[in-house]
C-alpha cells in the first residue's frame, strides 16, 4: 500500500513539474497550428537576435536563448509535440518510446523498470525481440554490407502478434542454435518500421527473411523447425561453394592457386559438410578456395593416405603454392567455428600473393602509423606473361625464406597493366616504365604511402623456370639489407606519393556475370536431376521448344502475307514492276467531325501531330511536313493532321489558356494568327498534355539568353513562369535581344520547319517539355 502511495505522488510531482514550464508556442511566437517550416523560421530569428553573443551586455540574453532553443526542440519533434498538444507535457524526460536502436538493445528505457512495459500482453518471452530490433537505416548501412561475408536472418514481428508470442521460443532456441555456425540475427518491428517491411514485401507475421551478398530470400515454409531453417540456408549459399574432391581431381584443385586464392580441404566422414563449414567458405570466399573429402568413399583412399589423415575425426588442411605440405592444419572430432575462423585468418593469403583489389591491399599492406613498429609491403612491379614467372618465383622463394619477417613485412606483387593509376604514382620520383622492379611501401593511412625503390635489384626477363643461384642468392641480399635498415625507428624513406585504390580484377562485367550464371545453373541441373526428375524436365523443355516453333511459324506466315501483299500493289498502272509498294500517309484536317477521334478518343499511347497553317501558308508548309513525319509512316500509335487557323483558332487559344493559367483564371489570350504558323503539337488525348515545335520556341532554339528573355517577358504579363515556354504568341513586336544580331534573323514561311525533325527525335526520346490541362477544350461549332 505505502508503495503504491509513494508511486502515485511520484507521477503527481512530475506532472506537476512538467506542467509548469512555460508555453513553448508564445516563446516561439507561433500558432499551434504552425507548420514545422514556420517553426523553424521563428527559431532561426529569435536566435539571432537572443544569441548571447550578440548581447553581452543583456544577462538574460542566455536565459532566453536557452528557453528557445528548448521550444524548438519540443515542437521539432512530432512524439513531444503531440504530448504537450494533448496533455500540456513539456519535460523533455516524458516516458516515450524512442525508437533508437543504431546498436542492438532497442527498447532499453530506464522509465520501463519503472512503469513497466506499455503493451499489457507482452511479456518477457518477445523481449529478446527487443533487444534485437534494427532500422531501416542499420539495415543499409549494416546489415546489406555485412550480407557479404555471412548470412543474416531478419525476424519481422510485432508487439501485438499472438503468433510470435506463441513462436517466440522457438526463434529464440533457433537463434541459439545458428548463431554458433556463424549466422546472424536481428529482429524487426513491423509496426515500427514500416518501410523496410514494404520494401522486403513481408506480408504476414511472424516472417524470416534472409540476406546474402546483399540479396533477400523469404522462407515461405510453414513451421519454423531447425532442420528447415538449415536446409533453406544451405539451398540459398553459392552453388558448389565447397568442391568434391577424389583422388583424380586432388593435384588440379590444389594446383588452381593461380587465382591468387589459398587452398582449403575439409575432411569429413558425413555425406556433406557442415553447415558451420559452409558457412566459413562463404566468408572467405575472397582469398581461399575450399575443397571436401568424405574420408569414408573409396575414392578418397589416396588423399587419406597421402597426408595421414584421420577418417574419423574433421580436419582441416590449407596449402598455399605448394601443394606437398599444408602451411595450417586442425583435426577435430568438431572443429569449432572461433578455431576455424583464427587458423583460417592467419593464413588466408599466398606466399606471394598478388595485388589485386583494395581489400588484398589492405589485408596484406595494412595501414600503420607508428614509426617503431612499421609495417613494410615488398611489391614487385610484373606484367601478366609467362616470361615473369621466373621473377615471381625467385621473390616467393624470398617470402618463404624470409620466415623472420613475417610479423612486420609482407612480400607480393601486381600487374603494371591493372594497376597503373598506383604504379604512376610511385613513378613521379622515379622511373619505374619498365616492369621486374622492386618497391618498398609503408602505408601511412589510406591514401598516403612512404616508399623508397630497390633500384639495384632488378630481376631478369626470362622464360626459364630454373632459379640462378647466384642471382637468387645477391637479389635476396640487396632486398634484405634494404628492409633492415627501412625497419628502424629512425630510417626514414625517399618518397612520399598520395595513391588511389586499387582497381578490383575480380569485378565481372554483365556479360561474364551472364555466361557465369548460365554456367552455375547448367551445373546444378547436371548433378541434381535424377531419373525421376527426367520426364518432368524434358516435358518443360518440349513445352519451350513448342512455343518457339509456333513463333518462328507465325512468323514465317506473316512474312509470305506481307510478300503477297507487296506483289499486288508492285505497278501503279504504267506497267512497269520496278516500283514497290509504298504504304500512304495520311494527313487528316482538324475539324469539329474529326475532333474526338483525333484528339478525345485517342486510345492510350496513341498520339497525333498537329500541324497548324492558315489557307495562304498550307501548300509551303505541307512538304516539309511530310518529309519530316514520313519515317513514322508505320507508327500504328501515331495519327497526322493539320489544323486551319481559320477554322480552330479558338480551339488553340483555349489549349493555350488552360495550359498557360490557373484555372481560375478566365482571361482570355491575345493571340496573332500569323505567329502561329509553323506550330506542330503532339497531342497525347488520354493523359491530357501536349508538346510543342515551333522555329522560334525556346525548346527549339536553345538558347539560354532567349529563354530568360522570354520567360521574363511572359511570365511578367500571365503571371506564370511556365507561359516562358511559348514564344510569340501576343501582338507584341519579337522580344528578342535587338542587338543580338542570331536572334533577330527572319524565318521565311518555308524555313519554319527545318527544325522538326530534330525535334521529333527529341519527343520520342521523352526530353520535350509537357503541358498538361485538366481536360480538352471543346471544337468551335461555327
Amino acid at each position: 500500500m505505502k508503495l503504491n502511495l509513494l508511486l502515485v505522488f511520484l507521477c503527481l510531482t512530475f506532472i506537476l513539474e512538467c506542467s509548469s514550464l512555460e508555453d513553448p508556442y508564445k516563446i516561439l511566437g507561433v500558432d499551434r497550428k504552425a507548420s514545422l517550416q514556420e517553426i523553424k523560421k521563428a527559431y532561426k530569428q529569435l536566435a539571432k537576435s537572443w544569441h548571447p553573443d550578440k548581447n553581452p551586455d543583456n544577462s538574460e540574453a542566455e536565459k532566453k536563448f536557452i528557453e528557445i532553443k528548448s521550444a524548438y526542440e519540443l515542437l521539432s519533434d512530432p512524439e513531444r509535440r503531440k504530448a504537450f498538444d494533448l496533455h500540456g507535457i513539456t519535460n523533455e524526460n516524458y516516458p516515450r518510446e524512442r525508437f533508437d536502436y543504431s546498436k542492438y538493445g532497442r527498447f532499453e528505457d530506464p522509465f520501463d523498470n519503472f512503469f513497466g512495459h506499455n503493451n499489457f500482453f507482452q511479456n518477457q518471452d518477445i523481449s529478446f525481440f527487443h533487444k534485437l530490433s534494427i532500422t531501416s537505416k542499420y539495415y543499409e548501412t549494416t546489415i546489406l554490407p555485412k550480407s557479404k561475408r555471412q548470412p543474416i536472418i531478419l525476424i519481422f514481428y510485432s508487439d501485438w502478434c499472438f503468433a510470435c508470442v506463441h513462436t517466440a521460443p522457438t526463434f529464440k532456441k533457433m537463434i541459439d542454435s545458428f548463431e554458433s555456425v556463424g549466422v546472424i540475427f536481428a529482429t524487426v518491428n513491423a509496426a515500427h518500421e514500416y518501410q523496410l517491411v514494404r520494401k522486403t514485401s513481408i506480408h504476414s507475421l511472424p516472417s524470416i527473411l534472409m540476406i546474402l551478398d546483399e540479396h533477400t530470400y523469404m522462407y515461405k515454409e510453414g513451421s519454423f523447425s531447425l532442420q528447415k531453417i538449415a536446409d533453406f540456408i544451405r539451398q540459398k549459399l553459392p552453388y558448389k561453394l565447397i568442391l568434391p574432391i577424389n583422388d583424380g581431381s586432388l593435384d588440379s584443385f590444389l594446383n588452381g592457386w593461380h587465382d591468387n586464392r589459398v587452398r582449403g580441404i575439409f575432411f569429413e566422414a558425413r555425406q556433406q559438410p557442415r553447415l558451420r563449414y559452409l558457412l566459413t567458405a562463404f566468408l572467405f570466399k575472397n582469398n581461399v578456395h575450399f575443397g571436401f573429402v568424405q574420408t569414408l568413399k573409396p575414392e578418397s583412399k589416396e588423399i587419406i593416405e597421402r597426408y595421414k589423415i584421420n577418417p574419423h575425426m574433421d580436419t582441416l588442411l590449407l596449402f598455399n603454392e605448394d601443394s606437398q605440405r599444408p602451411i595450417a592444419s586442425v583435426s577435430m572430432s568438431d572443429i569449432s567455428l572461433d578455431t576455424l575462423n583464427n587458423i583460417i585468418k592467419g593464413n588466408q593469403y599466398l606466399a606471394l600473393p598478388r595485388l589485386s583489389s583494395q581489400s588484398m591491399m589492405d589485408g596484406i599492406c595494412p595501414k600503420d602509423s607508428h614509426h617503431t613498429r612499421k609495417k613494410l609491403c615488398v611489391i614487385l612491379i610484373t606484367e601478366n606473361s609467362r616470361n615473369h614467372d621466373y621473377a615471381r618465383q625467385v621473390l616467393r622463394r624470398i617470402a618463404i625464406e624470409s620466415s623472420s619477417y613475417n610479423e612486420r613485412v609482407k612480400f607480393a606483387y601486381m600487374y603494371k597493366e591493372k594497376q597503373s593509376d598506383f604504379i604512376h604514382a610511385l613513378s613521379i620520383h622515379h622511373e619505374a616504365d619498365k616492369a621486374l622492379k622492386i618497391v618498398v611501401i609503408w602505408r601511412k593511412d589510406s591514401h598516403h604511402v612512404k616508399y623508397e625503390w630497390i633500384a639495384d635489384a632488378t630481376l631478369e626477363e626470362t622464360s626459364s623456370v630454373e632459379i640462378d643461384e647466384e642471382n637468387y642468392n645477391q637479389t635476396k641480399r640487396k632486398i634484405e639489407d634494404r628492409i633492415q635498415k627501412l625497419l628502424k625507428a629512425n630510417e626514414g624513406f625517399a618518397y612520399e606519393a598520395e595513391v588511389l585504390d586499387l582497381f578490383d580484377e575480380h569485378s565481372q562485367g554483365l556479360a561474364s556475370r551472364v555466361i557465369k550464371r548460365i554456367i552455375i545453373s547448367i551445373d546444378y541441373l547436371y548433378d541434381s536431376l535424377g531419373h525421376e526428375h527426367l520426364f518432368p524436365a524434358a516435358s518443360v523443355i518440349g513445352t519451350i521448344l513448342f512455343i518457339l516453333g509456333i513463333g518462328y511459324l507465325m512468323s514465317y506466315l506473316v512474312k509470305i502475307e506481307e510478300a503477297n501483299v507487296k506483289k499486288q500493289y508492285m505497278s501503279r498502272g504504267d506497267g512497269s514492276n520496278d516500283k514497290l509498294f509504298i504504304p500512304e500517309l495520311k494527313i487528316h484536317e482538324l475539324r469539329a467531325e474529326k475532333y474526338n477521334g483525333l484528339v478525345r478518343l485517342l486510345k492510350p499511347g496513341c498520339r497525333t501531330i498537329v500541324l497548324i497553317a492558315d489557307q495562304q501558308s498550307r501548300p509551303k508548309l505541307l512538304p516539309g511536313f511530310h518529309k519530316a513525319i514520313w519515317p513514322y509512316r508505320r507508327n500504328k500509335t501515331l495519327m497526322f493532321s493539320i489544323m486551319l487557323t481559320e477554322r480552330g483558332l479558338h480551339w488553340y487559344s483555349e489549349l493555350l489558356r488552360l495550359s498557360l493559367m490557373h484555372n481560375d483564371d478566365n482571361r482570355d489570350l491575345k493571340i496573332n494568327p500569323r505567329n502561329c504558323i509553323g506550330t506542330v503539337l503532339a497531342l497525347n488525348g488520354h493523359r491530357k498534355y501536349f508538346c510543342m515545335y515551333h522555329a522560334k520556341h525556346p525548346e527549339t532554339s536553345r538558347g539560354n539568353r532567349r529563354m530568360l528573355q522570354m520567360t521574363k517577358t511572359l511570365s511578367y504579363e500571365y503571371d506564370d513562369l511556365e507561359t516562358g515556354a511559348f514564344l510569340g504568341f501576343d501582338d507584341s513586336e519579337d522580344l528578342s535581344d535587338q542587338n543580338d544580331v542570331n536572334d533577330s534573323k527572319i524565318l521565311l514561311e518555308e524555313n519554319l520547319l527545318d527544325g522538326l525533325s530534330n525535334w521529333l527525335d527529341r519527343l520520342f526520346e521523352g526530353s520535350t517539355h509537357r503541358y498538361f490541362i485538366n481536360y480538352w477544350p471543346d471544337w468551335p461549332l461555327k
